[in-house]
């Protein structure tokens, strides 16, 4: 596994190099091998007490997970990044999620030892019947300073389980699969390609490390010989402070965080002369967060990668709408319709990925659904079309609508409204209907300005939309509902109209 090969050689040759530095605490190279050894003395005592261990998922071939499920960024990843060297699975889950949620995977996967100051979280899995063991971090840090620390950290075989993941956990039951180290090699691989982890780049990566995107940077930068920079949430208010005095070069985040940075850019302008690259997650960023920071930082280059957890690094946009990605070369992509065949070139279908960095499946215990076909290609049923050899995403399989006979890509709605002068965050919706089954409605989030009229959002629809996208409804509400990340939810604001919460115009 790279992370652990490069963080003993740059422990060796740079050990002043900054590894993980966050709000709770910093760790260069040599402090991070050093943290490492007490970290998996505490873990493997504690699983090796426990008189009735649970049995983790046969996926893992017996070893056991450990999940971290913290609010501090800093600690979440040093025991993470610390367990890496040894056998043991890590899992990072979101203490945010809802109870059962959390209660469902740790019971499911077989996790034997959770670290969480959730009292709440220990008394529901005891209720569960789950004999594993709760440490809160206190605990767990009290433990680690009474240690006799473990033997240092080596290099693993590549097809040993490494990391258990989750593909959701926000609306329904998360699905669980495994990462091998081989896997993550290959996927660190595509990313030094592309999205330039460099030996000694300083990479701030704000946000809770259960997000995959935080926790891939962390991985990437350690695997690499960089030095990740964490948040345990994004402060605007100290972001220019922390970009320059901690020389960040290379920054990555959710899409939400660039309308932050701009407006912090614009006030600092200073502040980011040092900042080269910013990385967000989730492609088709909106133009006016590229043209607003083209225009507040135009020294900074912006990527807007795709990719899926289970699958790994897929594409990148670097210029124009952003709405067109080009696959990786490391990878390769089509596009089927539901019997599994090929589309037509512009035709709209789901997408199907062939890379070496993907998941061999979800486990068991979590789910029945089917991550890889028999030829290896895999699915996580997002829709798309291949333009020019060139990929353009239209959303999940459930941001697909049928209206009236045709089928409509409900983020592309959204998009086509990215740009109106005046207009704040809008989420479009279907929304049943007797005659066509459904129909769309855009929901407009009250921005600084008046509410713009009804006719001018229609006229803008119809300049830019095909007929059939075209929403027949229109409403406002002052606030959309969005996840921590801040993404906006669809299946919620969609809730709030049919309740009522929404005004129609």
């Amino acid at each position: 596994m790279p992370i652990t090969r490069t963080v003993l050689s740059t422990a060796a040759e740079r050990p002043a190099q900054q590894a993980i530095v966050g709000a709770d605490g910093a760790l260069d190279y040599a402090g991070l091998v050093e943290d490492s050894r007490r970290a998996f003395a505490v873990v493997d005592a504690a699983h090796r007490a426990q008189a009735a261990p649970p049995s983790p998922a046969p996926e893992t071939g017996g070893i056991p997970i450990t999940a971290v499920s913290v609010a501090s960024a800093f600690h979440a990843a040093r025991i993470v990044a610390g367990l890496a060297g040894y056998r043991a699975v890590s899992a990072t889950i979101d203490p945010h999620w809802p109870l059962p949620h959390r209660v469902h995977v740790i019971t499911a996967a077989g996790i034997g030892l959770v670290i969480s100051d959730d009292a709440g979280l220990a008394a529901a899995l005891g209720d569960a019947g789950w004999t594993g063991s709760v440490l809160t971090l206190a605990e767990f840090r009290d433990r680690e300073q009474a240690s006799t620390p473990a033997d240092p950290p080596t290099v693993r075989d590549g097809d040993e389980a490494f990391l258990l993941l989750f593909s959701s956990g926000t609306t329904s039951d998360p699905k669980a699969f495994l990462k091998t180290r081989r896997q993550y090699r290959e996927n660190v691989a595509v990313s030094r390609a592309h999205l330039e982890p460099l030996p000694g780049v300083e990479t701030l990566a704000p946000g809770p490390l259960s997000y995959s995107l935080t926790l891939y940077a962390l991985i990437e930068c350690l695997a690499t010989g960089g030095g990740a920079h964490l948040a345990d949430a994004f402060d605007a208010a100290h972001l220019a402070r922390r970009v320059a005095a901690e020389r960040i070069t290379r920054i990555v985040a959710v899409p939400a965080v660039v309308q932050v940075l701009v407006d912090a850019a614009r006030r600092d302008p200073s502040a980011f002369a040092g900042l080269e690259l910013v990385i967000t997650g989730g492609a088709n960023l909106p133009s006016i967060l590229r043209e607003g920071l083209a225009a507040a930082l135009p020294h900074v280059r912006l990527i807007s990668y795709y990719g899926a957890a289970e699958i790994g690094f897929i594409g990148d946009s670097r210029g124009g709408d952003g709405t067109l990605l080009d696959v990786y070369d490391e990878v390769a992509a089509e596009i089927r319709d539901d019997d599994g065949d090929d589309v037509a070139e512009g035709e709209l279908g789901t997408l199907w990925i062939r890379a070496a960095a993907c998941s061999d499946g979800y486990l068991a215990a979590t789910t029945d659904a089917v991550l890889r076909g028999p030829d290896g290609w895999a699915t996580v049923h997002d829709m798309g079309r291949l333009v020019g050899g060139r990929l353009q995403l239209a959303g999940r399989a459930g941001d697909i609508v049928a209206t009236g006979g045709h089928k409509v890509s409900l983020p592309e709605v959204d998009r086509a409204f990215t740009a109106m002068p005046g207009l704040g965050a809008v989420c479009a919706v279907a929304l049943p209907d007797a005659r066509l089954g459904a129909v769309i409605a855009l929901v407009v989030e009250d921005g600084p300005d008046a509410p713009l009229p009804k006719a001018d959002l229609q006229a803008w629809a119809r300049d830019r939309l095909a007929p059939q996208f075209v929403p027949r409804r229109w409403y406002r509400m002052p606030q959309l509902p969005r996840t921590a990340g801040g993404k906006i939810r669809r299946a919620a604001t969609a809730a709030l109209v049919e309740s009522g919460e929404a005004v129609r115009l």
